[in-house]
């Protein structure tokens, strides 16, 4: 069983988590927000949180991918190439209008740690955006053919989350200076913004342009 996939594979995907990790979104607005307003520790739990609502999705993703080979690939390549298209929409959708970034640090009380964890879990397990992204994200880097397609979906999913904790973390570290300067400097976030779309363009003809041949 070989569940890691090929080098060039395993960097193509780590470009693309990295680019995910440092792009704005739910998570890190919550991340940041909490520890803006409860400190470094709940924010920290949050990530947990966040974390393993990623495991989730992933498993999802892993066992229902290789349910959906093994009942028809022909039914897998279309879920790919619907997937392409969703990540050339993503692209544009960045270019037409740009990540938004707001954080409201409000006062309140401390949270337990199960509740803040719980928290972020819950923000990421039930954002629809992550659900639809995580099903035509990770398939596109397998095969219809691989038999160990499981195992490698599952590797994935646990390198994006290796991939984003340490990114994440930084990110909390910084969280009242970063804030502010992303908040005062709206040129970096509209480079972020074209940078996802071009790299995310690049992936979706790449498996249009393949599944053509």
């Amino acid at each position: 069983m070989d569940l890691l996939p090929t080098i060039s594979t395993l960097l193509a995907f780590t470009a693309a988590s990295l680019l995910l990790a440092v792009t704005p979104g739910p998570d890190m607005t919550l991340s940041i927000s909490r520890a803006l307003s409860q400190g470094r520790g709940p924010a920290l739990y949050v990530v947990v949180g966040t974390s393993l609502g990623i495991v989730v999705h992933t498993l999802l993703v892993a066992f229902g991918i290789s349910a959906l080979i093994t009942a028809s690939p022909t039914a897998f390549l279309i879920l790919k190439t619907g997937g392409a298209a969703y990540l050339l929409w993503l692209a544009v959708q960045a270019i037409r209008y740009g990540s938004s970034f707001t954080v409201k640090a409000a006062a309140g009380p401390r949270g337990t740690a199960f509740a803040n964890i719980s928290t972020g879990f819950w923000v990421n397990l039930l954002n629809p955006k992550v659900i639809i992204f995580f099903m035509t994200f990770l398939p596109q880097f397998i095969s219809a053919g691989d038999p160990d397609v499981t195992g490698k979906l599952i590797v994935l999913g646990l390198l994006f989350i290796a991939i984003g904790m340490p990114v994440n973390i930084l990110v909390i570290l910084g969280a009242d200076k970063l804030a502010a300067w992303l908040q005062q400097n709206p040129n970096v976030l509209r480079g972020i913004d074209y940078t996802f779309a071009g790299v995310f363009s690049i992936f979706a003809a790449k498996i249009l342009l393949t599944q053509a041949r």
